[in-house]
């Protein structure tokens, strides 16, 4: 009796603290024509356990739940303990009443120069700096959080991007690239900010729309879900007209332009000659794409 109790605790505990993400880590060091040497592997393991195994919240994740994310650091050049890199993050959330996964992060970092040393330990301090390798990961742990978290209710994520931003803040005194406005127009300073700005609310309002009330209504009505699809998009116009080409729009449009383009191409018609125009209008980096929605 003792041990089934036991092994019900252990069971409830897995649970209660089961970790958020479930994520797939790779290290790719071609570049530097020394892809086999060991610290390269190390790195790969040690990520992966760091981001898999840390508590990023407070809440609960049943293993169904862990938000399904990867990784792929490139080393572009490395000596001794420095390494300049970049990282390619990308995460998915499921849809309802489907086993089909919808992108809701695709994001490149290219600022993203570090130090490692062979089996040091990673520790995460929420408001504390400790290397700009662990600050660039949970950064973007809390940017996929926040995401993930707003596709299920309006403003869900809020906490998360907070968090994301007050890992920019402490980390700007390590003086790394990618902190800080004036290193550049596509940082992880200027994801936050739009992130959080009352200017971009709509964004926010759209990740909601499209998952939630869209995509996850079309198990149910194909048709109906593609109209809420279509009309959250269709918002995002206002949105462009006070601030044309932002950066805050790629990044939706680098995760979500294929899965547009599919969605409104086949099954139920909806009128999207309107959508076709707006989309080509505030995502033309893409218009090859809707150039290839059928209607």
């Amino acid at each position: 009796m003792r041990n089934l109790v036991y092994i019900y605790l252990m069971l409830v505990s897995s649970v209660l603290w089961s970790q958020e993400l479930n994520c797939n880590v790779i290290v790719n060091a071609q570049q530097t024509g020394n892809e086999n040497v060991q610290v390269f592997k190390t790195l790969e393991r040690q990520l992966t356990e760091f981001v898999n195994n840390t508590q990023w919240t407070n809440k609960s994740y049943k293993n169904q739940e862990r938000i399904d994310c990867g990784m792929v650091i490139t080393i572009n050049d490395y000596n001794s303990d420095r390494f300049d890199a970049s990282i390619q993050l990308q995460s998915s959330r499921p849809v309802y009443g489907s086993v089909y996964g919808t992108p809701i992060y695709n994001f490149n970092d290219k600022d993203f120069n570090f130090q490692y040393l062979e089996f040091q330990n990673f520790v995460y301090n929420p408001n504390q700096f400790e290397s700009n390798l662990v600050s660039v990961i949970a950064f973007h742990v809390y940017i996929m959080l926040g995401l993930d978290a707003d596709s299920f209710a309006p403003k869900g994520g809020e906490e998360y991007f907070k968090q994301a931003q007050t890992i920019l803040n402490y980390s700007q005194q390590d003086n790394a690239r990618g902190w800080k406005l004036e290193d550049g127009l596509q940082t992880r300073f200027v994801l936050i900010d739009n992130m959080l700005s009352p200017t971009f609310d709509g964004f926010r309002t759209v990740m909601y729309d499209y998952h939630r009330n869209g995509l996850d209504t079309m198990s149910e009505d194909v048709k109906k879900g593609k109209q809420v699809i279509a009309d959250a998009l269709e918002t995002l116009k206002v949105m462009n007209n006070k601030r044309p080409n932002s950066f805050l729009m790629r990044v939706f449009f680098d995760a979500k332009s294929d899965e547009i383009k599919d969605i409104f191409t086949g099954g139920p018609n909806v009128n999207v000659a309107d959508l076709i125009s707006t989309l080509t209008r505030i995502a033309p980096m893409h218009s090859s794409k809707w150039r290839d929605i059928k209607f």
